[in-house]
């Protein structure tokens, strides 16, 4: 798994601790459910704008046919969001992680990280 450091603004570190205390996990946990999440709906949204200007650049009859059967694609889509279904980016990410889903504690501690990096 790869590690990443970002800078967070003080009201978002507060809102982050608050939810990671009431949610009793980790900020980390949060945070890459949040990122598999965006991820999620940018791909949808670059999806839906690629068929959009595909249906556009078609003659009415044909685009009328390409809504048609993408109607029941998009009522899967609604219905699997709504019961709760897993994104593809976060269930590749569970799928390949020792810290996949329901995971809530590690089983080893990991070093402390102490500014020096290691000899290469």
């Amino acid at each position: 798994m790869s590690l990443i450091s970002l800078r967070l603004p003080d009201e978002l570190d507060a809102l982050l601790n608050q939810e990671a205390k009431a949610s009793k996990r980790a900020k980390s946990e949060i945070a890459r459910t949040a990122i598999a999440d965006y991820l999620k709906k940018q791909e949808r949204e670059r999806f839906m704008a690629a068929y959009v200007r595909s249906a556009v650049q078609r003659d009415p009859a044909e685009a009328r046919a390409m809504a048609e059967e993408f109607l029941p694609l998009e009522n899967e889509a609604l219905a699997l969001n709504e019961s709760g279904g897993r994104s593809r980016v976060l269930a590749a990410w569970e799928s390949r992680s020792p810290y996949g889903a329901g995971r809530k504690t590690r089983t080893a501690a990991k070093p402390r990280r102490t500014g020096k990096r290691p000899a290469r």
